[in-house]
């Protein structure tokens, strides 16, 4: 597969397919992802973007295809080993626990080598790494707005601060690549920035993100690039200022009427 990159893309993905029953949610979808891009994964409901991130992150196994992260296949791996690896991920509705602070579920998500318990209720002569997870979590809180409500439950959080403190769990284990699945659906206007600020950090930083986002203004203030799913297949790669200029974008969202000739049309 052609990637189109002078460099080894960090995330390659090539025929995968995946069906429920009868149903055929991606077929022979391929895709790069540059190492440090920020990629905009977009497409009108029930079109497998949200299938295509849980293929990738373990939580769906594909039926046919390759996914490789850094040059290892990952296809076959549960979720727990890929983040392992180094891919992490944020969900569109998270659930937070009614008995934990902000702070407290920050530093369970470094679970991924100490355990929830070990890190948590360790003999404090033990606990080096206790105190590494709140040092991580305390600098993530703070760099994500979050450092005000450390203390407070955290079922207590806004909608958007509770996609905010999903983004601090996933950054928990120093992923390599991060995705996101809807990070501003139901989020004030007024938090929205914010969430384009942070994630414009972590990107200078040297992280890679893909988005799965319905929020064109968000898109264009964030991504680099734009790929588009239409009914399983990649229909466009894109710019996010190309969208609107694009056949196959306008056919995906407006169906094939919308953008023919007038005498087309009319036939």
């Amino acid at each position: 597969m052609s990637t189109g990159f002078e460099k080894p893309p960090i995330l390659q993905v090539a025929g995968l397919r995946k069906a429920f029953g009868g149903n055929v949610v991606l077929e022979g979808v391929d895709l790069a992802v540059g190492r440090g891009e920020i990629v905009g994964l977009l497409g009108p409901n029930g079109s497998g973007k949200s299938t295509l991130l849980n293929v990738v992150t373990g939580f769906e196994a594909a039926d046919q295809g390759e996914v490789r992260f850094d040059g290892r296949r990952i296809e076959r791996l549960p979720a727990h080993r890929i983040v392992a690896q180094g891919i992490a991920r944020t969900f569109q509705l998270p659930s937070m626990p009614t008995k934990m602070s902000v702070m407290e579920v920050a530093m369970a998500a470094s679970t991924a080598r100490h355990g929830v318990w070990d890190t948590l209720l360790r003999p404090r002569a033990e606990r080096r790494a206790e105190q590494a997870a709140r040092d991580k979590a305390a600098r993530l809180l703070s760099e994500l707005l979050l450092e005000p409500v450390r203390d407070l439950p955290a079922s207590a959080l806004s909608g958007g601060q509770k996609k905010l403190l999903g983004i601090v769990c996933a950054l928990m284990g120093d992923p390599g690549m991060l995705m996101l699945d809807e990070p501003t659906a139901g989020v004030h206007p007024n938090l929205r920035n914010d969430i384009v600020q942070a994630l414009l950090k972590l990107n200078a930083a040297g992280m890679t993100l893909v988005v799965v986002e319905h929020d064109m203004h968000f898109i264009q203030s964030l991504c680099t690039r734009c790929v588009v799913l239409d009914r399983g297949h990649i229909v466009a790669s894109c710019r996010p200022d190309e969208l609107a200029s694009n056949a196959r974008v306008l056919e995906a969202y407006l169906g094939a009427a919308a953008h023919a000739p007038a005498e087309e049309s009319a036939a």
